[in-house]
């Protein structure tokens, strides 16, 4: 039997795009309408039909209430959308784009296709992760994995130029989501650095603020608008979408105002809007852009200057005034060698040729990061009073995956027998600000004081399977739960087998025999050095010890080096198998 075809497909909030990796390439596959770009818009008929795509876009403008667009910013939350007489959930519209995209396909290759690799921003939580895959699972495609946008358009990059050595900086702008990606590319390797963004800012909110400030020419606010005059802010925000595009190529150009039943004709007064003008009224929207990019810099402790391209990627990008911040801020011009609109598919279609071992990738290694801090929620005393709803990180934003991390904490009160572990992710100080991923209930801890140690483990994983392991100090009995809220279509043995890949990852190098011997015998050694060596030592040993607990294995074999290396400077011989006495 054939091995099932698995597409890439990137999911997007204006447009959506599927390709295929086949005769050594990514390739795009053209919908029924001969493009590759198909409209992410569904509209819904007096006869019931779903259309989807061109169609569903050309009925928005004369039937608004019947159509349905932009909704990927409502994936991960419980917002509905009502079309007609119907109402639909976010994954449910994009059930129905991806069924297109999936007939589409099928067509194109003259063959069934069920499997999917399909790409989200970088910054999408874990609810909006699950709501994609939910979306994959409507649609009758099975989504092999969630790869990050910002991360699908380097794999572009780097299938086509596996041999440079560059620091690359990702700007990914479509058409309601905004990502930034440092990453580093070296002999067919991709190693992702730091990655933020907003999930809800993109080009149509620059087409937004256009429609805005023409509503206000006539004294309009945009809500009401849109409540009482749908038809017009529908044609107006087609005429300022084009205008948008129109400056690209000139410095001014115009937008006319439709009549309220969103008619047009020549009597209809003609607004002049030039690209400066444009630049002042979106300047908000570029404050909200500039903090991500500096936050992943800080994050990577990369100076712009060391960025060696800075490529773009979603159509939002060929905004001129993207294009003109790229210059400030880096002091180069864009890279733009593949189209912005098409390279996020063909980044996926690689992907999904990297998962199947296409020998025509065999030679490309990608890592990626965790876009968001995992932890705790815990209590601080805060003067007289003890306070819950802190949230303590265990696994850091921007940490390469897959990793496995553990923290200690303690037990409040005496005779303490249970803890309730609950497991957030976000980067608010307080849990409340966070999203709750899940909780694991720590039973039959031994009767004692307050301040007994619970050792808490985080493990990692690609697919988005997260394993939280507790241990209490002193028991050896270990308790876990998996959270495979963002990996839901996976089957039971396929989380199972991810399971056990993810143990190889951790490390306790506190629970080594051989590392509790070496502690000991340092610690003797204390008192038989001279005063200003014991000041060495005792240096090297609390760096050593520290490492024991941080589970991070090159952190502790610079420690363990550092601790045998200053032993033998002293003097001291050290041998495992042998310990003096």
């Amino acid at each position: 039997m054939s091995r099932p075809v698995v597409v890439g497909i990137d999911l997007g909030t204006t447009n959506s795009l599927c390709a295929v990796f086949r005769d050594g390439r990514p390739q795009l596959i053209p919908n029924g309408h001969g493009r590759v770009l198909t409209p992410s818009v569904v509209g819904l008929l007096d006869s019931g039909e779903i259309l989807v795509g061109a169609p569903a876009k050309e009925l928005r403008v004369t039937q608004p209430e019947r159509c349905a667009s932009t909704f990927k910013r409502f994936m991960g939350t419980d917002r509905k959308v009502t079309i007609a007489d119907k109402t639909f959930t976010a994954p449910e519209l994009s059930s129905f784009v991806l069924k297109s995209l999936k007939h589409d396909a099928e067509d194109f290759l003259k063959c069934d296709v069920s499997e999917a690799v399909i790409t989200v921003p970088a910054y999408f939580n874990d609810h909006q992760r699950k709501a994609t895959r939910l979306a994959g699972q409507l649609s009758g495609l099975k989504v092999r994995r969630i790869v990050n946008e910002p991360t699908a358009a380097a794999l572009t990059y780097g299938f086509h130029d596996r041999g440079s050595d560059r620091k690359l900086l990702v700007i990914d702008l479509g058409g309601g989501t905004f990502d930034v990606t440092l990453m580093d590319v070296f002999e067919g390797t991709l190693e992702i650095n730091a990655t933020a963004g907003e999930s809800s800012l993109g080009g149509e909110d620059f087409t937004d603020r256009l429609v805005s400030v023409v509503l206000s020419k006539k004294n309009m606010q945009m809500e009401s608008a849109e409540m009482l005059h749908p038809l017009l802010v529908a044609r107006l925000r087609q005429q300022c979408e084009d205008a948008k595009r129109g400056f690209s190529v000139d410095e001014k150009t115009h937008v006319r105002m439709p009549d309220n039943d969103g008619s047009l004709n020549e009597q209809n007064k003609r607004i002049a809007v030039t690209r400066e003008n444009f630049v002042k009224i979106c300047q908000p929207l570029m404050e909200r852009l500039r903090r991500p990019v500096g936050r992943v810099l800080h994050d990577a402790d990369v100076a712009p200057e060391s960025i060696d391209d800075v490529i773009l990627v979603g159509g939002a990008t060929r905004m001129p005034i993207i294009r003109d911040f790229v210059r400030e801020f880096f002091h180069k011009e864009p890279l733009c060698t593949h189209n912005p609109d098409e390279v996020v598919a063909l980044g996926a279609a690689v992907q999904a040729a990297l998962m199947e071992n296409d020998e025509a990738v065999d030679d490309m290694v990608m890592t990626d990061v965790c876009p968001f801090t995992l932890g705790v929620e815990t209590a601080r005393e805060v003067g007289t009073r003890v306070i819950d709803g802190y949230f303590t990180p265990v696994i850091h934003r921007n940490t390469t995956i897959p990793v496995s991390r553990e923290e200690s904490f303690q037990t409040l009160s005496p005779n303490q027998r249970e803890v309730l572990l609950q497991v957030y992710q976000g980067e608010g100080r307080r849990v409340k600000d966070n999203l709750k991923l899940g909780e694991l209930r720590i039973k039959d801890i031994p009767p004692g004081p307050a301040g007994k140690e619970i050792s808490v483990r985080f493990t990692y994983d690609l697919n988005g399977i997260l394993e939280v392991e507790a241990s209490v100090d002193g028991t050896g009995h270990k308790q876990r739960c998996v959270i495979t809220s963002n990996a839901t279509l996976l089957i039971p043995d396929e989380i199972e087998e991810a399971v056990a890949r993810m143990q190889t990852l951790k490390f306790y190098p506190r629970e080594d025999v051989n590392n509790q011997r070496l502690l000991r015998f340092a610690e003797r050694m204390i008192g038989e050095v001279s005063a200003t060596q014991r000041e060495q030592l005792e240096m090297a040993l609390q760096i050593f010890e520290s490492a024991m607990y941080s589970n991070d294995r090159e952190n502790f074999a610079r420690a363990h080096t550092t601790l045998l290396m200053t032993l033998s400077a002293l003097g001291i011989n050290y041998n495992e198998r042998d310990e003096p006495e």
